[in-house]
């Protein structure tokens, strides 16, 4: 089971903050350095302020050399296809081929309204993304000239460059949705992520991808993101939780919470599920023996 890392630096980040942390992961011999793309604090003041996630993994793709890099998960609502094609593809050049893209229909109402980002409904949020889906696949895959001709967004004749160097990049789609989502994810997507959910319900929409999977001929990697919170014993597990305001049990239910030997059980149930990557939140910039200690006794059991 990869396990990647996975961090959410609109609760409060500097660039540096996020470089330190990569560079740990990296040396750690995690998978993966993955940030999440928003704009808003999702409570407290989230001082220093955001950071952009494109910039970010830019930065990053200079200053790390073998982790790989992505968003869970880029909004749709952030950015027009087109543009969001080319950063993507270039922060794949300048990474050497290490880069992965997620993309969602965008949630978050209150950062939109913020920033002055337009915050459609629901079902346009959702008919925007697949357009957007088929607009960055496509720029990415053409070999002349390409035109996309959508409700939402109109191509005529682009370039369709800069290509990335990998062809394809990794595509991640996710979240609950029962029906749009699976389909979304088999046609589109190279892997299908469900984000902090039970294990009950992360084995129902699992099947659900499967089946949408079958239907499409396409066989998806399947992930999960849970809420880290490790210690070598529980007065440390407890100072942890204290640390992210959260409750131990509360945590030890909703998240990969506990001792090694309980994260390297929970973690299990998962992979049975069909999970073979799992992106561990992890709220605490500062600790990075949090980091040391799951790579050190975690990550061993789990692969």
């Amino acid at each position: 089971m990869d396990l990647r890392v996975f961090t959410e630096p609109q609760q409060g980040a500097t660039y540096d903050d996020l470089l330190r942390v990569a560079r740990a992961a990296e040396d750690a011999g995690y998978d993966a350095f993955f940030r999440s793309d928003h704009y808003l604090t999702m409570g407290g003041d989230g001082l220093p302020g955001p950071t952009d996630a494109w910039v970010t993994l830019a930065g990053l793709a200079r200053e790390t050399t073998t982790i790989r890099l992505g968003t869970l998960v880029t909004a749709a609502t952030f950015r027009l296809p087109g543009p969001l094609a080319i950063a993507v593809a270039q922060v794949d050049q300048m990474s050497g081929g290490r880069v992965e893209l997620g993309l969602g229909t965008g949630w978050y109402a209150q950062e939109h309204t913020a920033y002055g980002i337009p915050f459609p409904s629901l079902g346009e949020r959702f008919d925007r993304f697949e357009e957007q889906l088929q607009v960055v696949t496509g720029l990415w895959a053409s070999d002349g000239p390409f035109s996309f001709s959508g409700e939402h967004y109109t191509l005529i004749e682009s370039p369709g460059l800069p290509k990335p160097v990998q062809s394809p990049v990794p595509l991640l789609v996710g979240g609950g949705g029962a029906k749009r989502t699976p389909r979304l994810a088999a046609t589109y997507a190279s892997e299908f992520n469900m984000p902090f959910a039970s294990l009950e319900a992360t084995e129902q929409q699992f099947g659900r991808v499967r089946e949408a999977a079958a239907q499409t001929g396409r066989d998806l990697v399947l992930s999960a993101a849970q809420v880290l919170c490790c210690g070598r014993d529980d007065a440390e597990v407890a100072r942890r939780a204290a640390a992210l305001g959260r409750d131990v049990e509360e945590l030890k239910e909703n998240g990969l919470a506990g001792t090694p030997a309980e994260v390297v059980e929970k973690a299990a149930r998962y992979g049975a599920a069909g999970a073979t990557r799992l992106y561990l939140q992890l709220m605490d910039l500062s600790d990075l023996d949090h980091l040391e200690l799951v790579a050190a006794e975690v990550a061993p059991q789990l692969r």
